[in-house]
């Protein structure tokens, strides 16, 4: 699994998602932008990590994530997820280069709107 490069940062996150608000997509398959890793990160019960070769490629994996664990879903990577028990809650940490444009934009964004 991968890791997070120490120069990037967590410059944005998801809402708590449980089964009644999960958007659709993070259920299909999808990926992370380039430049981007993913931090899933399991806040109670149990869900299921696919990691794909493709888009259209075969499963290479498949991670249990529980209570208090997370899978980082590296830059560019096609992935979906599945809950395992009902009470499953889990958010997303998006990570960027510190020095990058993603990084800077959403920062700057935040900066703005919290001025206002």
């Amino acid at each position: 699994m991968s890791a997070i490069p120490a120069n990037f940062i967590n410059y944005k996150s998801t809402p708590k998602f449980n089964k009644d608000n999960v958007p659709k997509m993070f259920l299909h398959r999808h990926n992370t932008r380039e430049g981007v890793y993913g931090k899933i990160c399991v806040l109670q019960g149990t869900l299921k990590f696919y990691g794909f070769h493709s888009m259209k490629g075969n499963t290479e994996q498949e991670v249990i994530i529980k209570e208090n664990e997370h899978v980082i879903s590296p830059p560019q990577y096609w992935h979906k997820v599945e809950f395992l028990t009902d009470d499953c809650q889990f958010q997303v940490k998006f990570f960027a280069d510190e020095a990058g444009s993603i990084a800077k934009k959403h920062l700057n964004e935040r900066d703005n709107s919290s001025t206002k």
